[in-house]
């Protein structure tokens, strides 16, 4: 099944044959960053614009380079030096930005659904790029291509998740997505940060120890300080002694354990250097993976207007040689 949605603005309704095509598609781009010219003429002429309402470095940087990878020009705009600093809402700088005809706009912002009110009065695609609490659909996807990678499968599995639960929209994505396609879930941390409504979509556990027995892949999580409106731990220095992840831990997780961060760190509080930097670490990884997901991302949706008339044309094609019984029409790849 192809990925035909006109927006990405979460995983929790996408189908485990969208999760596929979108990880496929996101493999098959890979290759482009290792050539020695690191750009393609697919998306000549196309336009994406990047509105960040919050700080930035790796999602920002990732879509960027994924957009000027595949030849498309890039814009990217903050807050910070917008005209949202003169009084402007979000959706008259949208209407604004739209109004210039983008091929697609990137939005990250601290107030859960904002993509989604975009989505509601603009025509271009949206892309959903963190919004609050409530998801961030290109991370997950950059750590299931890495987990699929490394483990070769994602069902059966068994993942991991530990820490700010409660705020990670990073977790939220992966959760979604990784019980659709089929992995077990482990969700560990203090049970101020665990929701109720986790223990529908997993195990919960509050011991560490417990929480990575056996388990093949584990995702630590940022402690979210700046989305806390009131203590839900003590002291930092508690929250460390029983969540950090030290080798001490990772010891009961199985040989081959993998352990994945969507950063930024904070080393020393969810997990201890020599782990962060250590043989099981794929946090790299997720960091160059990052890349392919935002180009098959901006490709499946910018180019789904092109691709439609392809599909369209060639049914007619199809049609007209073989009637009912011709083979289903098939997207044409077109990544240079």
């Amino acid at each position: 099944m192809p990925f035909t949605r006109r927006h990405l603005l979460g995983l929790e309704d996408v189908s485990s044959e969208e999760l596929t095509y979108l990880l496929d598609t996101a493999l098959s781009f890979k290759e482009i960053s290792e050539r020695e010219i690191k750009k393609v003429p697919t998306l000549r002429g196309k336009t994406v614009i990047g509105l960040f309402y919050e700080p930035s470095t790796r999602t920002r940087t990732s879509f960027e380079i994924a957009a000027k990878r595949m030849s498309a020009d890039f814009v990217s705009l903050s807050a910070a030096t917008s005209s949202v600093t003169k009084g402007e809402t979000l959706l008259d700088t949208a209407r604004n930005l739209a109004a210039m005809r983008p091929d697609a706009i990137i939005l990250r912002h601290a107030s859960s659904g904002a993509s989604h009110f975009l989505a509601a009065h603009l025509d271009c695609p949206i892309i959903n790029a963190g919004d609050g609490a409530h998801e961030h659909p290109t991370q997950a996807l950059l750590d299931l291509l890495t987990i699929r990678e490394r483990k070769g499968r994602l069902a059966g599995l068994t993942v991991a998740i530990i820490g700010d639960i409660l705020h990670s929209r990073v977790a939220r994505s992966n959760i979604f997505a990784l019980r659709t396609l089929g992995a077990s879930l482990r969700l560990v941390g203090p049970p101020t940060l665990l929701a109720p409504e986790l223990r529908t979509w997993g195990e919960v556990t509050t011991d560490l120890s417990e929480g990575v027995h056996d388990a093949d892949v584990i995702m630590m999580l940022r402690l979210q300080l700046e989305r806390q409106g009131k203590n839900f731990f003590p002291t930092v220095d508690e929250y460390s002694r029983y969540f950090c992840l030290t080798e001490r831990a990772v010891s009961c997780a199985k040989p081959d354990v993998i352990i994945m961060h969507p950063g930024p760190i904070n080393r020393g509080i969810e997990i201890a250097s020599d782990v962060a930097d250590g043989p099981y670490s794929v946090i790299m990884d997720q960091v160059t993976n990052g890349i392919a997901v935002r180009m098959a991302v901006l490709y499946l949706l910018i180019d789904r207007a092109k691709a439609e008339p392809e599909v369209e044309a060639e049914t007619q094609s199809q049609s007209a040689a073989g009637g009912m019984d011709a083979p289903a029409p098939r997207l044409r790849r077109n990544v240079g």
